[in-house]
């Protein structure tokens, strides 16, 4: 392959080394040592090696570090998404059917003043904590309804490249449209049998907990890189009572 002198790493490159023969050129003019001069030379080439591996690990590492960074923005953008558009209100529409909200509802009110433990602590009790869902034929078939206006936004969501690096979110959203499948499959929901109600119900609780989960590190997200948007969620909060877009 024939490299082109239009690009500018070689433009670049015959710039430093001009560079530095012009540099030794001058010392030797001004000095005339040429034994001092190829002296130097070979000291600076000795350690060329090694300025080359300095200088390739710390870009490395910056490069990784910046490469990571814009991946998270990116994968959060795309989860952001989802909850604006489906997450929130599933996340409303699963916990006011909770029996057992009551026991962590105080748990996830997350408000500016929680600390990076207090986020860790409260996953460690969530995962101590049995996700129920109450549902009944009518809540099915809203749930049903629900799911299946949405499908063509998951699908889109779950084309999305970025999310093959989050491994729970991607399960979330197995689990979601697995629950979407079963229930547009059953016809009458008035008509299923208490077994069948119980299999459905198993697939709900199935998304709420890890919806739950997700929506946790989601927030915590938000509150230490997005103040602004961390607002809104706080405000909007699913398990917060008191909450309200409204700012008071």
């Amino acid at each position: 392959m024939r490299i082109s002198l239009r690009t500018w790493e070689v433009r670049l490159g015959i710039v430093l080394v001009a560079s530095s023969v012009a540099i030794y050129g001058v010392k030797y003019l001004l000095l005339g040592d040429v034994e001092n001069t190829y002296q130097y030379i070979f000291n600076a080439l000795g350690f060329l090696p090694i300025n080359v591996l300095l200088v390739t690990l710390i870009l490395n590492q910056l490069l990784s570090v910046r490469a990571k960074r814009d991946r998270l923005d990116k994968l959060n953008m795309v989860i952001g998404t989802f909850f604006s558009e489906v997450g929130t209100e599933l996340l409303t529409i699963l916990s006011d059917r909770d029996p057992n909200l009551p026991e962590i509802r105080h748990d996830l009110v997350v408000t500016n003043a929680w600390t990076p433990e207090r986020f860790s602590a409260v996953r460690d009790r969530l995962r101590h904590h049995t996700c129920r869902v109450t549902v009944g034929a009518a809540d099915l078939q809203e749930l049903c309804r629900y799911l299946t206006e949405r499908r063509g936004f998951l699908l889109r969501l779950l084309e999305n490249p970025v999310l093959m690096e989050h491994e729970s979110f991607t399960d979330l959203l197995r689990a979601v449209f697995h629950l979407t499948e079963e229930l547009e499959r059953r016809g009458d929901f008035a008509g299923l049998p208490a077994s069948d109600v119980e299999h459905l119900a198993g697939d709900v609780e199935r998304v709420y907990g890890r919806l739950i989960g997700e929506w946790l590190a989601y927030m915590e997200y938000l509150q230490r890189n997005y103040p602004y948007l961390f607002s809104l969620a706080m405000r909007s909060n699913p398990f917060d009572e008191t909450a309200s877009p409204v700012v008071r």
